[in-house]
């Protein structure tokens, strides 16, 4: 089924993209800053409306709502699994550690990425918490070696450490970013970074 108005279809759009991107669903206040209204209640009607359609879920946790977004796939067309590799530092980096478990993942939660180039680390830490990626969290990985600046990245310090920050490059340095008030950023040489993937998604596991 498809959404019966135009602004019913921009926020469906809106919503995939937003999932796709961060791995975690828009509040109502952040679809309405989006399309540039003041009233939440605005959105909780068209939500509502797409709701009716079969179009999104919603469930009630802690307060909130959850939405996900309804599809015509099979279950295993929307699930695919991901090489777990072991643990990434959102703080100090922290040693290399390698396992080689599998983790399934929600298929729309890569966006355009295939699944084949994506990897999957544990959050240790919260100095990206700013971010909403907290400890104990699982980081989905693209496999690259390039970064744009700002991007999340997994960097490899002196062929050794991991950590996850933002990067920015200053002429032959690198700035690792933290996305936590309480810490401030840190500079090496460029050529003590190797970029090892960006940050596409996060799974936050039930407690």
């Amino acid at each position: 089924m498809q959404p019966r108005t135009q602004r019913q279809k921009e926020i469906l759009d809106y919503i995939k993209r937003f999932i796709e991107r961060h791995g975690y669903d828009p509040s109502y206040a952040q679809i309405a800053r989006h399309f540039g209204l003041n009233s939440k209640a605005t959105i909780a009607k068209h939500v509502e409306a797409l709701e009716r359609h079969g179009l999104l879920a919603r469930h009630r946790g802690d307060g909130a709502f959850n939405l996900n977004v309804q599809g015509g796939e099979s279950v295993s067309e929307n699930i695919c699994d991901i090489p777990l590799l072991g643990r990434i530092a959102a703080g100090a980096p922290i040693d290399v550690i390698e396992n080689r478990d599998t983790i399934s993942v929600p298929r729309f939660l890569l966006g355009r990425v295939r699944p084949q180039v994506i990897y999957a680390l544990r959050v240790v830490g919260d100095s990206m918490i700013d971010e909403h990626i907290c400890d104990g969290d699982i980081a989905l990985i693209e496999n690259r070696t390039e970064a744009a600046n700002g991007e999340i990245v997994v960097a490899l310090l002196e062929s050794s450490r991991v950590t996850l920050k933002r990067l920015f490059r200053f002429g032959s340095e690198i700035e690792l970013r933290p996305a936590n008030s309480q810490l401030a950023p840190f500079r090496v040489p460029a050529r003590e970074v190797e970029v090892q993937g960006i940050f596409r998604g996060l799974l936050r596991p039930a407690t």
